[in-house]
């Protein structure tokens, strides 16, 4: 299967979040630059969330669609879909959505749905990263953005942002240096995807995930992987 994206009708992104929403603020704030091409049209919760207010109070539409309200995962979905349905978006980003989806939610939305994860895929998928790079003795951390796919933490990945492990680091430490760089990274990769289109292939969007150069400038250009 395949898919291009940034050669629709559609110019729109709908975040979807569970918390803070830094990430979507992230995204929201390149939005209002010239260099970024495309709208975040909506920013969407499956709970009362922070980030709802906050991407409120800078004129982003919100809406929550609440988990616990629904009898089952079935119609949670069926609802949040709806959702993002109604706003025709080009891609839909998952930004600290903290739902594991169903295939055939993840097959509705293939090769137009994006995720962000604090490690430098394949390697530590799932959860506590931080945690795992510093048991693993890692040198690199990093952060990826990729294509969602019904294996959690599998599609291929689009692009990285690296953050060197220093020999005292804490695993808050370590969080807090990687979340700085997907705040880059993010808005970047979203950026090279509606900028240039870039066809959705299961095994392999691109011939190498790409990497965040570190002077990332105010065009939000991303560099080749070297």
């Amino acid at each position: 299967m395949s898919r291009s994206v940034g050669d629709s009708d559609r110019d729109g992104i709908v975040v979807l979040i569970s918390g803070r929403g830094s990430n979507a603020l992230a995204i929201i704030e390149a939005a209002s630059r010239d260099w970024f091409p495309a709208r975040v049209q909506a920013v969407v919760a499956d709970r009362s969330a922070p980030g709802i207010e906050l991407a409120a109070a800078r004129g982003v539409k919100t809406a929550c669609v609440p988990r616990a309200t629904y009898p089952d995962r079935e119609a949670f979905e069926g609802a949040l879909a709806e959702v993002i349905d109604g706003y025709r978006p080009d891609l839909v980003v998952l930004a600290g959505f903290m739902r594991v989806l169903s295939t055939g939610f993840v097959e509705r939305y293939l090769g137009s749905m994006v995720n962000i994860h604090p490690s430098l895929l394949p390697r530590h998928r799932g959860l506590n990263t931080h945690a795992r790079v510093l048991a693993a003795g890692d040198a690199l951390h990093g952060a990826s953005v990729h294509w969602v796919t019904p294996e959690l933490d599998a599609g291929p990945v689009i692009a990285q942002a690296q953050v060197p492990v220093e020999a005292d680091d804490t695993e808050d430490r370590l969080a807090r240096r990687v979340l700085e760089q997907e705040h880059r990274l993010y808005p970047a990769a979203l950026a090279l995807l509606r900028s240039d289109p870039v066809t959705y292939t299961h095994d392999k969007p691109l011939d190498h995930p790409l990497v965040l150069d570190r002077d990332l400038d105010e065009r939000g250009r991303i560099g080749h992987s070297r």
